[in-house]
């Protein structure tokens, strides 16, 4: 199990993880929720067209990641957030499918980028994922600081010279650029399990931004390498395990945050 591709889908899956446990928790934070479901499953356009062309659908779904994330931001200038976020999906939905109708033999690629095929990671597919998560993960530590007062406290924020649109420009690009990494791995359509439900559930565990964010990427971790485990043994597909993991988690960090608020007005 630790062994040839094996290992591949070790690497692959943990990187994976700690990315969307971190840009996870601040999607939450922020309430981008819908950002982060729309981005992956619209860059699905961008890997049917690289597929297309014949070049790497990694390269064409970090393109078509980065160009949803500046269309949402570009049009959130003229719409409220969700209404530019739908446009975008739609109309990057509406780009894949053409680029889907092109092809006949696109079925199998379709399937694994859609549900992920987190067993045939290739060795040449690890680099780019870990180059991804290294480049998104080191965006988040630059930017830490005013990113988490402007998700935060948007008006203390606004008040010491931070720019709420460039911030909000920045993290959906970083955003685009971790879902772009993961698709592969647990598919776009399951990519957001990933990484809402894990941060979901550290948020209802505690208020600290800090704590938060690694208990995230702690419940991400656990999420994958079990799944990983019990995919293989059972053969049934990773992306099941991670969307059942990730509901299973946010609703034990709601019942653990209602008892301990009963708990503390039966003491007050």
């Amino acid at each position: 199990m630790f062994t040839g591709l094996m290992l591949n889908t070790w690497i692959a899956a943990t990187a994976v993880a700690v990315i969307a446990g971190v840009t996870g928790f601040f999607a939450v934070l922020r309430g981008s929720t819908f950002a982060a479901h729309a981005i992956p499953n619209g860059a699905f356009a961008g890997a049917a067209g690289a597929t297309l062309l014949g070049f790497n659908p990694l390269a064409g779904l970090a393109v078509f990641s980065v160009a949803g994330a500046l269309g949402i931001a570009g049009l959130s200038r003229r719409a409220r957030s969700d209404v530019a976020t739908a446009l975008t999906f739609v109309l990057m939905l509406g780009i894949g499918a053409l680029f889907v109708s092109w092809s006949t033999e696109y079925a199998q690629e379709a399937y694994a980028l859609l549900f992920g095929e987190v067993f045939g990671v290739a060795q040449d597919e690890v680099v780019p994922i870990v180059v991804l998560g290294a480049v998104s993960i080191a965006a988040i530590v630059v930017m830490f600081r005013p990113l988490l007062l402007s998700s935060a406290l948007p008006e203390v924020a606004a008040a010491r010279g931070v720019s709420a649109r460039r911030m909000e420009l920045a993290f959906l690009i970083v955003m685009a650029l971790a879902t772009s990494m993961t698709v592969p791995v647990v598919g776009a359509l399951l990519m957001f399990s990933l990484m809402i439900g894990p941060a979901a559930a550290a948020r209802a565990l505690t208020a600290r931004p800090g704590l938060a964010m690694a208990l995230s990427v702690v419940i991400a971790l656990v999420t994958v390498w079990v799944g990983i485990v019990v995919s293989y043994q059972t053969n049934w597909p990773l992306g099941f395990f991670v969307g059942v993991a990730g509901g299973v988690f946010f609703l034990g960090g709601q019942a653990y945050a209602a008892a301990r608020r009963r708990l503390a007005v039966r003491v007050a």
